[in-house]
Protein backbone atom coordinates (compact mmCIF):
# COMPACT_ATOMS: atom_id res chain seq x y z
CA UNK A 1 0.00 0.00 0.00
CA UNK A 2 2.91 2.56 0.78
CA UNK A 3 4.09 2.16 -2.83
CA UNK A 4 0.91 3.09 -4.10
CA UNK A 5 1.25 6.24 -6.21
CA UNK A 6 -1.49 9.01 -4.63
CA UNK A 7 -2.26 11.39 -7.13
CA UNK A 8 -4.51 12.87 -10.38
CA UNK A 9 -6.35 9.95 -11.91
CA UNK A 10 -6.14 10.64 -15.61
CA UNK A 11 -2.02 10.64 -14.93
CA UNK A 12 -0.37 7.70 -15.78
CA UNK A 13 0.80 5.43 -13.09
CA UNK A 14 -1.49 7.28 -10.63
CA UNK A 15 -2.60 4.72 -8.28
CA UNK A 16 -4.94 6.07 -6.09
CA UNK A 17 -6.97 9.70 -7.24
CA UNK A 18 -8.85 11.88 -4.96
CA UNK A 19 -11.75 11.28 -2.87
CA UNK A 20 -14.93 13.36 -4.09
CA UNK A 21 -15.20 15.95 -1.83
CA UNK A 22 -13.64 17.65 1.34
CA UNK A 23 -16.45 15.98 3.54
CA UNK A 24 -15.28 12.47 2.11
CA UNK A 25 -11.80 13.54 3.15
CA UNK A 26 -12.69 14.44 6.43
CA UNK A 27 -14.69 11.47 7.24
CA UNK A 28 -12.13 9.25 6.02
CA UNK A 29 -9.39 11.39 8.48
CA UNK A 30 -12.30 11.04 10.76
CA UNK A 31 -12.45 7.25 10.59
CA UNK A 32 -8.78 6.32 10.90
CA UNK A 33 -8.16 9.21 13.74
CA UNK A 34 -11.54 7.32 15.44
CA UNK A 35 -9.76 3.86 15.07
CA UNK A 36 -6.34 4.56 15.88
CA UNK A 37 -7.71 6.06 19.39
CA UNK A 38 -9.60 2.75 20.01
CA UNK A 39 -6.13 0.83 19.75
CA UNK A 40 -5.95 0.11 16.20
CA UNK A 41 -2.32 0.33 14.74
CA UNK A 42 -1.50 2.00 11.79
CA UNK A 43 1.02 0.21 9.67
CA UNK A 44 0.72 2.45 6.61
CA UNK A 45 -0.86 5.94 5.23
CA UNK A 46 -3.23 7.91 7.59
CA UNK A 47 -2.21 11.28 6.77
CA UNK A 48 -3.42 13.68 3.78
CA UNK A 49 -0.58 14.28 1.36
CA UNK A 50 1.13 17.79 0.91
CA UNK A 51 -0.93 19.97 -1.91
CA UNK A 52 -3.94 20.94 -3.24
CA UNK A 53 -7.13 18.36 -3.66
CA UNK A 54 -8.78 15.61 -1.68
CA UNK A 55 -6.14 12.87 -1.43
CA UNK A 56 -5.34 10.48 0.99
CA UNK A 57 -2.64 8.45 1.78
CA UNK A 58 -3.45 4.31 1.10
CA UNK A 59 -3.80 3.48 4.39
CA UNK A 60 -3.36 -0.14 6.33
CA UNK A 61 -4.36 -0.48 10.09
CA UNK A 62 -4.48 -4.03 12.40
CA UNK A 63 -5.68 -4.95 15.12
CA UNK A 64 -8.66 -2.67 14.77
CA UNK A 65 -11.05 -3.11 17.45
CA UNK A 66 -14.84 -3.51 16.83
CA UNK A 67 -16.09 -0.33 18.39
CA UNK A 68 -13.99 1.53 15.83
CA UNK A 69 -16.57 3.86 14.09
CA UNK A 70 -15.10 2.45 10.39
CA UNK A 71 -16.19 -1.03 11.44
CA UNK A 72 -19.71 -0.38 11.33
CA UNK A 73 -19.34 2.64 7.93
CA UNK A 74 -19.14 3.12 4.46
CA UNK A 75 -15.51 4.28 4.42
CA UNK A 76 -15.17 5.08 1.03
CA UNK A 77 -11.44 5.38 1.24
CA UNK A 78 -8.08 3.90 0.58
CA UNK A 79 -8.51 2.08 3.90
CA UNK A 80 -8.06 -1.34 4.70
CA UNK A 81 -9.02 -2.27 8.16
CA UNK A 82 -7.99 -5.54 9.62
CA UNK A 83 -9.41 -7.50 12.22
CA UNK A 84 -8.34 -10.57 13.62
CA UNK A 85 -10.97 -13.69 13.88
CA UNK A 86 -11.09 -16.96 15.19
CA UNK A 87 -13.73 -18.71 13.07
CA UNK A 88 -15.72 -18.71 9.64
CA UNK A 89 -18.58 -18.36 11.57
CA UNK A 90 -17.52 -15.38 13.16
CA UNK A 91 -15.88 -13.47 10.34
CA UNK A 92 -19.20 -13.77 8.64
CA UNK A 93 -21.15 -12.48 11.48
CA UNK A 94 -19.33 -9.45 11.55
CA UNK A 95 -18.82 -8.53 8.19
CA UNK A 96 -22.72 -8.82 8.17
CA UNK A 97 -23.38 -7.03 11.50
CA UNK A 98 -23.35 -3.78 9.78
CA UNK A 99 -26.64 -1.26 8.21
CA UNK A 100 -24.38 -1.33 4.55
CA UNK A 101 -23.79 -4.26 2.53
CA UNK A 102 -22.88 -2.58 -1.04
CA UNK A 103 -20.18 -5.40 -1.56
CA UNK A 104 -17.80 -7.76 -0.14
CA UNK A 105 -14.52 -9.16 -0.57
CA UNK A 106 -13.30 -12.77 -0.33
CA UNK A 107 -9.52 -13.64 -0.38
CA UNK A 108 -8.91 -18.05 -0.37
CA UNK A 109 -7.65 -20.58 -2.27
CA UNK A 110 -11.20 -23.19 -1.27
CA UNK A 111 -13.52 -23.07 -3.54
CA UNK A 112 -15.68 -24.37 -0.82
CA UNK A 113 -15.66 -21.66 1.55
CA UNK A 114 -15.68 -18.77 -1.67
CA UNK A 115 -19.10 -21.03 -2.25
CA UNK A 116 -20.23 -20.44 1.41
CA UNK A 117 -18.82 -16.85 1.94
CA UNK A 118 -20.30 -15.45 -1.71
CA UNK A 119 -23.77 -17.34 -0.52
CA UNK A 120 -23.94 -15.41 2.85
CA UNK A 121 -22.43 -12.57 2.91
CA UNK A 122 -25.12 -9.85 3.17
CA UNK A 123 -23.82 -7.68 0.36
CA UNK A 124 -24.95 -6.60 -3.39
CA UNK A 125 -21.77 -8.13 -4.75
CA UNK A 126 -18.64 -9.85 -3.97
CA UNK A 127 -15.02 -10.35 -5.29
CA UNK A 128 -13.87 -13.67 -5.02
CA UNK A 129 -9.70 -12.97 -4.94
CA UNK A 130 -10.00 -9.54 -6.86
CA UNK A 131 -10.27 -6.37 -5.31
CA UNK A 132 -12.28 -5.14 -8.56
CA UNK A 133 -16.05 -6.09 -9.02
CA UNK A 134 -17.17 -3.80 -11.42
CA UNK A 135 -18.10 -4.68 -14.86
CA UNK A 136 -20.33 -2.48 -17.18
CA UNK A 137 -22.05 -5.91 -18.32
CA UNK A 138 -22.60 -6.79 -14.75
CA UNK A 139 -25.25 -5.48 -12.32
CA UNK A 140 -24.25 -2.87 -9.71
CA UNK A 141 -25.22 -1.79 -6.56
CA UNK A 142 -26.07 -2.66 -3.01
CA UNK A 143 -28.13 -3.94 -0.38
CA UNK A 144 -29.57 -2.39 3.22
CA UNK A 145 -28.22 0.64 3.25
CA UNK A 146 -26.37 0.65 0.46
CA UNK A 147 -28.89 1.23 -1.81
CA UNK A 148 -31.72 -0.15 -3.75
CA UNK A 149 -32.23 -1.90 -7.04
CA UNK A 150 -28.76 -2.35 -9.77
CA UNK A 151 -27.17 -0.56 -12.39
CA UNK A 152 -25.59 -2.15 -15.64
CA UNK A 153 -25.72 -5.22 -17.44
CA UNK A 154 -29.55 -6.77 -18.37
CA UNK A 155 -30.80 -5.91 -14.32
CA UNK A 156 -29.78 -2.60 -14.56
CA UNK A 157 -31.55 -1.67 -17.98
CA UNK A 158 -34.91 -3.56 -16.42
CA UNK A 159 -34.71 -0.63 -13.49
CA UNK A 160 -35.03 1.88 -15.89
CA UNK A 161 -38.48 0.22 -17.90
CA UNK A 162 -41.58 0.71 -16.55
CA UNK A 163 -44.29 -2.42 -17.17
CA UNK A 164 -47.61 -2.29 -17.71
CA UNK A 165 -50.37 -5.44 -17.25
CA UNK A 166 -53.30 -4.59 -19.03
CA UNK A 167 -56.56 -7.02 -18.57
CA UNK A 168 -59.48 -6.66 -20.73
CA UNK A 169 -62.65 -8.67 -20.98
CA UNK A 170 -64.95 -8.32 -24.35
Amino acid sequence: MSELQVGNGAVAGTDVGPLIEQKGLDKVESLVADATAKGARLLTGGTRPEGPGYFFTPTVLTDVPRDAALMSTEIFGPVAAITPFDSEDEVLRLANDTEWGLVGYVFTESLEKATRFSTELEVGMVGINTGIVSNPTAPFGGIKQSGLGREGGKVGIDEFLEYKYTAIAF
